[in-house]
């Protein structure tokens, strides 16, 4: 039995690493386009545009429809790369200027997937793989809740009397929507 759950750990570790492939060339891309024109953003704002992007997939979810012609997988690799975007303005702080290098942000970003992959896989130890029985609308709600509760964070101005703060939220919501990436891959 014990072989068999390390296997697919394994397996769920190599479908991360391919969405993380997947979101890391979007965010490359995207950098290569525009910088990091993001930097100028509070977290505050980050948090908005996650909100944004869980708020049009649950709408596509409800009407079943979309009229824009970009699914929900777009809109999750958006959530992922915001919410990496917002903890390193969380480390950084705000930025009118693009003080930070390619290489640098580039480094930035997969250390906090990386450290969304290691949160994921102790989780994912102690659920045994509970995420991939979830319906993808779980996953959304999900999401939609730790924004909630985001707000409130940063509507208390940070402090928390026994929560987690904000970045364990973004690194919840990141895992989430991988989640819900690695069932519309494979």
């Amino acid at each position: 039995m014990a072989s068999k759950i390390k296997i697919i750990m394994d397996k769920t570790s190599q479908q991360y690493d391919h969405v993380i492939t997947v979101c890391q060339d979007i965010f490359t891309k995207k950098m290569k386009d525009y910088g990091i024109s993001w930097r100028i953003l509070r977290p505050s704002s980050m948090t908005d545009q996650i909100y944004i992007k869980a708020q049009r997939i649950r709408s596509i979810e409800q009407k079943g429809i979309s009229k824009i012609d970009e699914g929900v997988r777009s809109e999750y690799i958006g959530i992922v790369n915001y919410c990496i975007m917002g903890i390193i303005q969380l480390e950084k702080g705000i930025s009118d200027s693009e003080d930070l290098t390619e290489d640098e942000t580039l480094g930035l970003y997969l250390k906090y997937f990386t450290e969304a992959k290691d949160l994921m896989m102790a989780k994912n130890h102690d659920y045994d793989e509970a995420w991939r029985n979830m319906r993808m609308s779980s996953y959304t709600d999900l999401i939609l809740m730790k924004l909630k509760r985001t707000k409130q964070i940063e509507d208390n101005l940070g402090k928390t009397i026994i929560s987690e703060g904000i970045e364990a939220n973004y690194l919840d919501m990141i895992n989430y929507a991988v989640f819900a990436l690695i069932k519309i891959e494979f």
